[in-house]
């Protein structure tokens, strides 16, 4: 079950603010260095931004396009990884 309309999509006030700040000066192509929080939703005013997004353990650089809009940023960075199995040498 999704957010209620009327509500809106919920973005962190914070990461907002990182945003908003460099288009009231004029700055084209943003880059926000950290970003811990997934739970925020991309607005259409993050397009072109590149920012690096925290799993849980490590950073990622996360370019956002027109086709990310209202998804989650949490739905862009992996956290779990793929099992891998002991390979059995040669005896």
């Amino acid at each position: 079950m999704g957010r209620s309309i009327w509500k809106g999509p919920f973005v962190d006030q914070h990461l907002l603010n990182k945003f908003l700040v460099p288009l009231k000066k004029g700055v084209k192509r943003r880059k926000i260095s950290k970003v811990w929080t997934r739970r925020s939703t991309i607005l259409p005013q993050f397009v072109g931004s590149t920012i690096e997004i925290h799993n849980g353990k490590k950073f990622f650089n996360l370019t956002i396009t027109e086709d990310m809009i209202g998804h989650k940023l949490g739905e862009f960075s992996m956290t779990r990884t793929r099992p891998t199995h002991k390979v059995k040498g040669n005896k």
